[in-house]
């Protein structure tokens, strides 16, 4: 406990953030006393420093360096500065840029500020956006203007005591997220920072990026649905109290989808996130408003966007009645089936836990397709990519502008095609019928473990790997990928892969953002007498058995 005391207070004289060194201050002076839970407190702030990755920086705010916080920016951005002017080539052959955004999350202004100061005095371009803006139109802004990279201040859909530090690279990366090596590469030039008083900070020297940047993004969004289609269509969106709900309106009604209702309650940027749980589409409730409001308007489709707007959820009138929200495997299959209709050429790709449908539509259609590791740094480094997406309700849907997932052009794309199936007297989940017809219903789901003790991950990971399972709802196992080894021709991850003789596939893994275990399943059933629904039931049915087989494989509660 001496170590800790003695580090916490060498942090305190150097934490530049006079807030968060009342709070630190604080939590000192009672475990100075001999308080339990503050000894605890500071343990946890001090069990090491937060880790960048490929990820970037992820946590809960507060005083430490095991928090997100303004020592620990400092740091993180002398770290990206330090790697630019080493190892980076500027774009522009004299002097590298980096481009700036950020949400309404706690501190994220104070955070994108800290971040071109410290950019500024290492003598980079930083160029910070106009106002609370998507990630989305940051990863644009990286391509638009020829950055050298990109740093977004956001936690995307974690919950509200959280903020985090995503970071984009241009030239030859293209403007996509950060991978190996040069997240470690980063995190070296991090842990070199000896102190934050050592980092130099301009006062000033940056510039503020005009809205014409925003305004080229919207053009951009609006024209990812083809002219003269049909555009009836009566839309409820939610932005779940983030900075999408202006920017994807806009986008919408430039397209021509101008019959547009917001859900009010979630409209504003609110850190707080007050009307949900969890500010994720995926969650349980986080969308209810949005239902709600569609069935007292009468929608026809409900779109909802995740906080920083990279995500996009869709929500139908079901069949029996009431709504129901697809799922990003289902909403992935419709866009690609949709763009390869509509003519696209490229690539079709998405990642290993989302569904196999999508290359069977890529086959049909002739187009090539290729499936990566999990994450969007993966999909937007497909060569040739025109379509990608993971089943996590991310898309790139327009490539060429947004080497991310991005949920505001998603949303526009969503609109085009429910107005073109409408027009033609049918539904989405007729469309999803005719898929399951032609190549076989691909239903999926998802075991999703959410621990306190990160330790249970490791422990459960090395449960399976020590006694995988022979068979999963009765169908035996024949093939088992450790990905961590690199079986299956894919990068290294932490991550196991187990399909069996009537194609049913489980994929484990821990997530990459959140202190969760997760379970992604896929069952195939044919259908080959055109019975959807049966095939329907069998699927379900199928999916319970696998779940409580791989359930009680891991040894853990869900």
């Amino acid at each position: 406990m001496t170590d800790v005391l003695e580090q916490a207070r060498a942090w305190l004289a150097d934490d530049p953030d006079p807030a968060t060194r009342a709070e630190l201050q604080t939590v000192l002076d009672a475990a100075a006393t001999g308080d339990d839970a503050a000894t605890a407190d500071l343990a946890d702030r001090f069990a090491g420093i937060l880790q960048f990755g490929t990820a970037g920086l992820r946590g809960a705010i507060g005083a430490g360096p095991n928090r997100m916080n303004r020592a620990v920016v400092i740091r993180a951005a002398a770290g990206l500065a330090a790697y630019l002017l080493t190892a980076r080539t500027p774009v522009n052959g004299a002097r590298h840029r980096v481009v700036i955004g950020y949400d309404a999350r706690y501190r994220s202004f104070d955070f994108a500020t800290d971040t071109a100061a410290v950019l500024t005095a290492a003598g980079i371009e930083a160029l910070v956006l106009p106002r609370l803006l998507p990630t989305p139109v940051l990863a644009f802004s990286v391509r638009r203007l020829s950055a050298d990279a990109g740093v977004m201040v956001t936690a995307s859909h974690n919950p509200p005591q959280d903020n985090g530090y995503k970071v984009y690279l241009g030239g030859p990366d293209g403007g996509s997220q950060l991978v190996a090596p040069a997240d470690a590469e980063i995190a070296a030039h991090i842990d070199a920072v000896t102190s934050v008083a050592a980092v130099a900070r301009a006062e000033d020297g940056w510039a503020e990026i005009g809205e014409d940047v925003v305004t080229a993004y919207l053009a951009s969004a609006a024209e990812v649905a083809a002219p003269g289609g049909p555009r009836k269509l009566r839309i409820v969106h939610t932005s779940l109290h983030g900075v999408g709900g202006v920017t994807a309106a806009e986008a919408l009604i430039r397209a021509g989808f101008t019959d547009l209702h917001t859900v009010a309650e979630q409209a504003e940027p609110d850190p707080d996130f007050p009307t949900v749980a969890f500010p994720n589409p995926e969650e349980p409730g986080a969308i209810d408003l949005a239902l709600a409001l569609a069935q007292r308007v009468e929608a026809d489709i409900v779109i909802a966007n995740d906080p920083d707007a990279d995500r996009c959820a869709v929500a139908l009138p079901a069949r029996s009645g009431g709504w129901t929200m697809l799922h990003g495997d289902e909403v992935g299959a419709l866009l690609g089936a949709h763009l390869a209709e509509r003519g696209r050429t490229g690539v079709l790709a998405n990642s290993i836990v989302s569904s196999r449908l999508l290359g069977r539509i890529a086959a049909a259609h002739g187009l090539p397709h290729a499936e990566t590791l999990t994450g969007f740094k993966w999909i937007s480094r497909v060569p040739g990519l025109t379509y990608g997406y993971e089943e996590a309700l991310g898309y790139c849907v327009d490539p060429e502008s947004v080497r991310d997932k991005d949920g505001i052009s998603t949303a526009v794309l969503v609109a085009e095609l429910a107005a073109a199936t409408a027009a033609a007297g049918r539904t989405l989940w007729d469309v999803l019928d005719d898929l399951a017809v032609a190549h076989g219903l691909h239903a999926t789901d998802q075991l999703s473990v959410r621990v306190e003790d990160l330790s249970l991950i490791a422990a459960a990971m090395a449960r399976l790997r020590s006694a995988p399972p022979s068979s999963l709802a009765g169908s035996a196992v024949v093939t088992a990928d450790d990905l961590l080894a690199g079986d299956g021709g894919l990068p290294p991850t932490d991550g196991l892969r187990y399909l069996t003789a009537d194609a049913t596939r489980v994929v484990v893994r821990p997530s990459g953002t959140e202190p969760k275990l997760k379970c992604y399943l896929e069952v195939v059933v044919p259908v080959g007498d055109g019975d959807v629904a049966a095939a329907r039931a069998t699927a379900r049915d199928r999916l319970a058995a696998v779940r409580a087989d791989i359930g009680a494989a891991l040894g853990l509660a869900s």
